[in-house]
């Protein structure tokens, strides 16, 4: 058994567009993700998240199901258009009200809530405006953060900004595969840009309304050669090592330089010179406590002169990225639990201001239903592995603080729509019954022992 350290946190985590259904209830307004999934061809089976896992009607059972696991933290997001149907403005008291009842469920369950405020789902009236490429979308959001620590804060301690700003700058703007589904590069670089100046400035409204802890969480992975995946000693060409120094700088760096040092990485100074104003940096630069990581595998490279650059990954011209050898998920992603203990220890040791936590973590897989019992072995082994790989991060002095499993329910999988299960949980989407999978028994068990 590996134990760990007294104090670490162990939970899961959500999206509301993922699971909380009730699109058109209560005075919601609409966010890109509805109108980017209403669009045919945009999401895999013409999926929508209009009923999703019906959470916003179900949080009670779900609370009780977490409660039944033991789980100690509940990530979940806060639905913008709920709060504010057109992005800014009024305060939709319905909307609020939800998270105000999720979060005395959770509390009344000793489960600690932690609330992010984006994870993707923005009001379509400001994409209307430009989105994120609109810098003002930046200052709607200090403001919607403002409202939302106004309802919540008294009983809400640990706040997340963003979840994942590659993602919603890159794959919704660049090539266009996620909401709002605009293939435009230089949109995607101001996009970036935005969100961060959005992480500032909630930042800085949180703090001074009291937030005791601020993360940001971004969706990084180690970025390797083929041969360094499973031999972190393997030599590397000096092509190969700047095509690995600029594929880490979008990722990684583009979020984690300016957030806690104040600059960008060299390599992206000139990409974002056209959009950065005086004090933007400044304000970027908020003391946070936290950075969240979502790992799922690495991202493997190599140099190769005369591959046009990725939509998705501006200035990666001369870039190749490389399938790995070995087994994968349903995604097709690659299992490799060492990539997250050596992503963790990098990370520690080059950001020692914050501490870290794993804030999504988990495997698609295909499951089925056997006599109201699903067998999952495969993911349960990629969670001991990767929850392994975590204990060795913290045995090489990773400040790591807690583990967030992905996901707690099967639910909306984004542009995959209905046909990827990533939860612990088995959904019927036809009854919305739930069924806990041996994967979430097994991590009921670590739980319990505070060890694998």
């Amino acid at each position: 058994m590996r134990t760990f350290p007294a104090g670490f946190v162990w939970g899961a985590a959500t999206a509301a567009y993922q699971i909380e259904g009730a699109a058109k209830e209560d005075g919601r307004g609409q966010s890109i993700w509805d109108t980017f999934s209403a669009t045919p061809g945009k999401v895999a089976g013409g999926d929508t998240g209009e009923t999703a896992t019906d959470h916003y009607h179900r949080y009670r059972e779900d609370v009780a199901l977490m409660r039944s696991l033991g789980l100690g933290a509940y990530r979940f997001s806060v639905a913008w258009p709920r709060v504010q149907p057109d992005g800014g403005g009024a305060v939709n008291p319905l909307g609020l009200g939800f998270y105000d009842r999720l979060v005395d469920e959770l509390l009344a369950g000793d489960i600690t809530p932690y609330v992010t405020l984006y994870h993707w789902d923005l009001p379509q009236a400001l994409e209307d405006r430009g989105g994120w490429a609109n810098r003002d979308t930046a200052y709607r959001f200090a403001e919607y953060a403002q409202a939302v620590h106004d309802k919540l804060g008294d009983r809400v301690r640990e706040w997340t900004t963003l979840n994942e700003p590659w993602v919603a700058a890159f794959l919704g703007y660049g090539n266009g595969v996620h909401a709002p589904g605009r293939t435009e590069p230089a949109d995607a670089l101001r996009a970036a840009h935005h969100l961060l100046l959005a992480h500032g400035l909630g930042t800085k409204v949180l703090r001074e309304a009291g937030a005791e802890r601020i993360m940001l969480v971004i969706n990084s992975a180690p970025v390797f050669t083929p041969a360094q995946v499973h031999d972190p000693a393997a030599p590397v060409s000096e092509a190969d090592a700047e095509a690995v120094a600029r594929i880490d700088a979008l990722l990684t760096r583009q979020f984690l330089d300016p957030a806690l040092r104040g600059r960008y990485p060299e390599e992206l100074v000139a990409a974002h010179a056209p959009h950065v104003r005086d004090g933007d940096l400044e304000l970027i630069n908020q003391p946070i406590d936290l950075v969240g990581i979502n790992y799922y595998n690495p991202t493997v490279v190599e140099a190769a002169p005369g591959t046009p650059a990725d939509p998705a990954w501006p200035g990666s011209q001369g870039v190749r990225f490389c399938p790995v050898d070995g087994p994968a998920t349903a995604m097709g992603w690659p299992i490799v639990p060492s990539g997250l203990s050596r992503l963790l220890v990098r990370l520690g040791r080059d950001y020692p201001e914050v501490g870290l936590m794993v804030t999504e973590n988990g495997a698609a897989f295909d499951d089925t239903v056997e006599d109201g019992r699903v067998h999952d072995a495969d993911r349960l082994d990629y969670l001991r592995t990767h929850l392994r790989a975590v204990h060795d991060a913290i045995g090489e002095g990773a400040d790591v603080r807690g583990y967030l499993v992905w996901s707690l329910l099967d639910n909306f999988e984004w542009a995959e729509g209905y046909r990827k299960r990533f939860g612990i949980v088995h959904v019927d989407y036809g009854t919305l019954t739930r069924t806990p999978k041996d994967s979430a028994l097994w991590y009921r068990d670590a739980v319990s022992a505070n060890a694998v």
